[in-house]
């Protein structure tokens, strides 16, 4: 039953379409920044040692990620329980962006630029902590799958950030990153103006019988890890990738490129993430569109493996991505349906955020073991097979409505 009070003063959910807005500047904070500009910037201090530079970087910033999405996470239940809502996290994290790239910016040496990049991943997963608990308390099951479709659009909006970033000469590296601050804000702050936190009416806390089993929630964390781990490799070393395809002529105007290559590669598997999502809302055999969306991301890691040409690469890590974004954007909306407590999701979400961030430390050591400066096709062939892996893993879910 709905108290009295509540169905005689009724919150009105924030549009959809700001939850998607949010998410697309939360995307936008990180993105461009790991992809593409942190890289550049490796390069710049560390030309020598960039794959090893990186890789630190990518491994100490995955376990503060870690450690700061819990803690935020937690944090933001406290404050919901305690009726002051999520948004107050998602404020003091956006006001730190601006500070960690300002940091970013002025970093001069590899030691200097880790401790920026350090403060940086402790400040974004204060925002996009409560960010993921908001979405999953205000937005009604009904459509989770087409918020996982929405959810997709983080991808591309970003990459294609990312490639007008590193076009635009004229802006240096201070500009680049003043514009990123300005377009997290700007697609941040209307979520954060509108509307309360907290579970709606008609989402009290169910009774426990009826929640997922934890079981459920565990497998498909070992899934979304599975999947995850080639995305982190994928997308922190794409443009180390593309260095050992083109010649060294090239590299000139290869960061451009690669940014095209980014912005398509996250365009054309939208409309599919859409309309899978809107169909999984209606169906009840989501795991086996999640397995076979896994299959074609292997499909694209094993061709990326083979290629010759950037021409050829560049439509293998297409097919790569188009796998594994509609099996990212689907297990996103539909992560929020097994979480196993409501009074605990900031707490759950950031332990789920494991699979997003362990996949760096993996991925790094996978990358420092089997690849070189010269090679990176050994490192493909083993995260085709743990891609694979993941798709059977999803399988297991048994529970999922």
């Amino acid at each position: 039953m709905v108290p009295p009070s509540d169905r005689t003063h009724p919150r009105q959910r924030p549009p959809l379409g700001l939850y998607a807005l949010a998410n697309i500047g939360g995307v936008a904070a990180y993105l461009p920044l790991l992809t593409l500009l942190v890289p550049m910037k490796v390069e710049a201090v560390s030309p020598d040692g960039r794959i090893a530079l990186l890789s630190l970087v990518a491994v100490l910033g995955a376990a503060t990620a870690s450690l700061a999405n819990i803690l935020f996470g937690w944090l933001s239940d406290r404050s919901q329980r305690a009726g002051r809502g999520r948004r107050g996290w998602m404020a003091i994290g956006l006001a730190g962006v601006a500070a960690s790239y300002a940091a970013i910016g002025m970093a001069a040496t590899p030691v200097m630029l880790v401790v920026a990049i350090l403060f940086f991943q402790f400040t974004v997963n204060a925002l996009l902590a409560p960010l993921m608990a908001i979405m999953a308390e205000e937005i009604p099951d009904a459509k989770r799958g087409l918020t996982g479709g929405l959810i997709a659009l983080g991808n591309p909006a970003a990459s294609a950030l990312s490639t007008w970033l590193v076009g635009e000469a004229v802006l240096g590296e201070q500009g680049r990153l003043a514009v990123v601050v300005i377009a997290v804000m700007l697609c941040v702050l209307p979520l954060l103006l509108v509307g309360a936190g907290g579970a709606m009416p008609d989402e009290r806390v169910a009774p426990a019988p009826s929640r997922p089993p934890r079981q459920d929630f565990l497998i498909a964390g070992m899934a979304r890890l599975c999947i995850q781990v080639a995305a982190v490799v994928t997308q922190v070393y794409l443009l180390y990738y593309f260095e050992t395809i083109v010649p060294a002529a090239d590299y000139a105007d290869l960061p451009h490129w690669v940014g095209q290559v980014f912005t398509l590669a996250f365009v054309l598997p939208l409309p599919v993430a859409l309309v899978l999502g809107r169909l999984a809302d209606r169906m009840e055999r989501r795991r086996y569109i999640l397995a076979m969306a896994a299959l074609v991301a292997a499909l694209g890691l094993l061709a990326m493996a083979a290629a010759d040409s950037r021409q050829a690469a560049a439509a293998a890590f297409i097919l790569y991505t188009a796998g594994s974004s509609v099996f990212v954007a689907l297990h996103a909306g539909l992560t929020f349906q097994l979480l196993p407590d409501p009074r605990h999701r900031g707490r759950d979400l950031g332990l789920f955020n494991l699979t997003n961030t362990l996949p760096t430390i993996i991925g790094a050591g996978l990358t420092w073991t089997f690849a070189t400066p010269h090679d990176f096709d050994a490192v493909l062939v083993v995260l085709a097979l743990v891609t694979m892996a993941g798709g059977l893993a999803i399988l297991g879910v048994k529970a999922w409505r």
